[in-house]
């Protein structure tokens, strides 16, 4: 599945009733999920007829297109089935209760509501809510796929515009030339990555860059916010979305730096093994959702993108035929590579000024390494014995960046929970 992504011109009345279809969207999610809570044994085939009952209870429900209204109705079940899926493996902590949606910023529409014109530079929709034709600007081309092809179409509503997303059914697959190179990577904090190779990649730190910047439009933010007013000024209304514009280049900068790290690395190498976590915490239940909670590390963790990373690791994986594996996280950084003794490191060590500290010193046999580089070759190891056991990945979960485009008809996911270890 690939998605092309273009940006949507039009007219304010245009852009009005593309908010009326997101806030149409969002209701009829919001009652699926309500009628599920109220209702026992509720499968997804009833959450699609209950949205020809909507329609004909709220006029304007029903100016929606009716299949724009069963993707509402199924990303309802997909959450759902998500919630049934952690209570079946027994999920420790929050196992995700679906939510009510308060915010939401996309209308799906699937195969029908919609005709792209000859040259694919615009779009027209066809349902009640009075959207009409809408240019395209973008730099991919859809001549290159049939109107078949496309699955679904989505409106996205960002701090700086609109975007028409096209999900298109098509083969990714490309062949290339074995490299006969493996290697391990380790993500972390003072760098972005170290692999078993030696080298290190800087972190760029794009929010502490831009904090200076973002601080100050916060402040004009709350300056011109006004007590107990509803709605709110249009000058306050302006300074969210100049505050919320800054945090949008903030997140492009990360997505694209990990990107490009990331396909440099799958094209340079046919396997990669990687810490399934960074290995800067060593609790059992790491996850990044976990880090964060560190409020001396917080901003740095959150900043560094380890998540986005692996996403783009995996899609390249997948796209150019390379094997990626994730492998636990446990005493990564604290065995020795060489002889496989442990040793004992705190995390403050990590960013101690001394060379002994920040060195990684094997009493047992003399082996002296940076911390992360051995953690990659400890990485590379367990990846390199998991590959021979166990396949491509690692705790046989399928990728992160998959879920997205194996979901059937009916909206519930395929995605395998990993094991707890």
């Amino acid at each position: 599945m690939i998605v092309f992504e273009f940006k949507v011109k039009a007219k304010p009345a245009q852009y009005a009733a593309i908010d009326e279809a997101i806030r149409t969207a969002q209701f009829v999610h919001n009652k699926c999920l309500r009628y599920w809570i109220d209702n026992e044994g509720i499968d997804k085939y009833d959450l699609n007829k209950y949205c020809r009952v909507l329609a004909k209870e709220f006029s304007f429900a029903g100016e929606l297109n009716s299949q724009a209204r069963q993707s509402s109705a199924e990303r309802a079940w997909s959450a759902i089935s998500r919630f049934y899926e952690n209570c079946r493996n027994k999920i420790k902590g929050n196992i995700g209760f679906p939510r009510f949606k308060k915010n939401c910023r996309s209308v799906e529409y699937k195969t029908s509501g919609w005709k792209l014109s000859e040259n694919r530079k615009a779009i027209t929709f066809s349902d009640k809510k009075g959207i009409g034709r809408l240019k395209l600007k973008g730099t991919y081309d859809l001549l290159f796929y049939s109107i078949d092809q496309i699955k679904r179409v989505r409106l996205v509503r960002r701090a700086d515009g609109y975007y028409a997303q096209f999900a298109v059914k098509a083969n990714i697959r490309i062949k290339t030339q074995p490299t006969g190179r493996a290697i391990g990577l380790d993500l972390g904090i003072k760098y972005f990555l170290a692999d078993s190779t030696g080298h290190t990649e800087e972190s760029p730190q794009f929010y502490r860059q831009s904090e200076r910047q973002l601080n100050r439009a916060n402040r004009k933010k709350s300056k011109k916010y006004q007590k107990g007013a509803k709605p709110q000024s249009n000058n306050y209304q302006k300074a969210c979305c100049r505050y919320a514009r800054k945090h949008l280049r903030v997140s492009r900068q990360r997505k694209e730096y990990c990107k490009r790290v990331a396909y440099s690395v799958i094209q340079s190498n046919d396997l990669v093994a990687y810490v399934d976590a960074p290995a800067a915490c060593r609790r059992l239940d790491l996850n990044v959702k976990g880090l964060v909670r560190n409020r001396h590390l917080s901003k740095s963790i959150s900043d560094a993108g380890w998540s986005t990373f692996r996403r783009w690791l995996e899609y390249f994986g997948h796209k150019y035929g390379k094997v990626t594996v994730a492998v636990p996280p446990h005493y990564t950084s604290q065995d020795c590579p060489e002889c496989h003794h442990r040793v004992k490191k705190s995390l403050s060590q990590r960013t101690h000024s001394f060379t002994s500290f920040e060195d990684m010193v094997c009493g047992n046999c003399g082996y002296v390494e940076d911390r992360d580089i051995a953690a990659s070759l400890n990485i590379l190891q367990k990846g390199l014995s998991t590959v021979g056991h166990t396949g491509t990945y690692a705790w046989g979960d399928l990728p992160s960046w998959t879920v997205g485009a194996i979901l059937s008809s009916n909206g519930e996911s395929e995605k395998k929970v990993s094991p707890a270890f």
